[in-house]
């Protein structure tokens, strides 16, 4: 039998661009569009397809800087390849919405799922009647949502999940010293977690609700309460960190983000052309980020770190013969 490797990766998205992140019958997702450059390459089979594995789910719509996931291919593939070589083979076959930014060797029992925690944005400057909002005022409504309690009144709930989550950190998200959102860390979610809970803050800042409603909520979960869902595009799923992965810079590059117009009478066509100018800046601001965040192995670190790989490998009895007289110097560079 051929020997595997499990391989974690890490990617990000445009989620205008896609039908969520999981395989779905159809329709263009995240996952389906690694699957078929994968399997495009040769490197999995159909039969392969439940080997690749993402760590968070994202709805359509959802942008994402950093997601991660697992992939196990052969190890005498992985071994001619390189982590160099085998992030560009896949990122130049991918759409343009979707950037493979790394990828490491990790053990065969690791789990992608089981981050360190989780780290979302969302940018409430872009919603229907948004004023800036004293500091701390949204501090005192942001700090409602930290700590360990029943959210089920802030997700949409699936049978037989546990509604108890833990959020390490809610705080404003601030760009060129004002305030354009917020920033909530936790180390799992719930599905719509994060956008039911931008729009409980969004009505709190309005007026609509209080304070005392937000804590009643999360006190009392056993009392339904439905707050509303902001929407998705305005949502990112910003970091994810894991046990062993390299960290990441929290972020790469300035984020440039213009202002709400203002006029004496600011008419609704202004604001429409300016969240159509937000969202083209959302999606400026990841590939920016991409940019950064995709920095690849020399070619002399990565075929040294090959090169250590074989050495490990060949002492097991089913290593290929072949490849212990592998040139990685002549190697084809993809």
């Amino acid at each position: 039998m051929t020997r595997r490797v499990r391989l974690a990766f890490r990617i990000g998205y445009l989620g205008d661009h896609f039908h969520g992140s999981q395989i779905q019958p159809d329709v263009i997702t995240v996952q389906s569009e690694l699957i078929r450059v994968m399997r495009s390459l040769n490197w999995i089979s159909p039969e392969d397809n439940g080997l690749l594995i993402l760590s968070s789910r994202t709805d359509a719509g959802v942008h994402v800087r950093i997601n991660g996931g697992t992939v196990e291919i052969d190890e005498e593939l992985w071994l001619s390849v390189g982590r160099r070589k085998f992030v560009r083979a896949i990122d130049d076959r991918l759409p343009k919405q979707l950037a493979l930014l790394d990828v490491h060797r990790v053990e065969e029992g690791w789990n992608a799922r089981l981050a360190l925690h989780r780290c979302y944005r969302y940018r409430l400057e872009c919603l229907e009647g948004w004023e800036k909002p004293e500091l701390n005022e949204f501090n005192e409504i942001l700090e409602c949502f930290i700590g360990t309690y029943d959210a089920r009144n802030f997700a949409k709930m699936e049978p037989h999940r546990n509604p108890e989550r833990t959020i390490v950190d809610c705080k404003p998200w601030i760009v060129d010293n004002r305030i354009v959102g917020f920033e909530i860390t936790g180390y799992a979610f719930l599905w719509n977690q994060v956008r039911r809970t931008a729009f409980a803050i969004h009505r709190a800042l309005l007026g609509e609700i209080t304070v005392q409603d937000i804590r009643k909520a999360i006190q009392e979960p056993e009392t339904e309460v439905d707050f509303g869902v902001a929407p998705p595009e305005w949502l990112v799923l910003w970091n994810i960190e894991w046990d062993i992965l390299p960290t990441l810079p929290l972020q790469g590059r300035d984020i440039v983000f213009s202002t709400p117009p203002t006029a004496e009478m600011v008419e609704r066509t202004m604001m429409k052309r300016w969240r159509y100018a937000c969202g083209q800046e959302m999606k400026a601001m990841l590939q920016n980020e991409w940019a950064v965040l995709g920095i690849l192995p020399s070619p002399y670190i990565d075929q040294k770190k090959d090169a250590e790989e074989i050495l490990k490998s060949s002492q097991s009895d089913d290593f290929p013969s072949k490849l212990k007289k592998t040139d990685h110097n002549n190697s084809t560079v993809i």
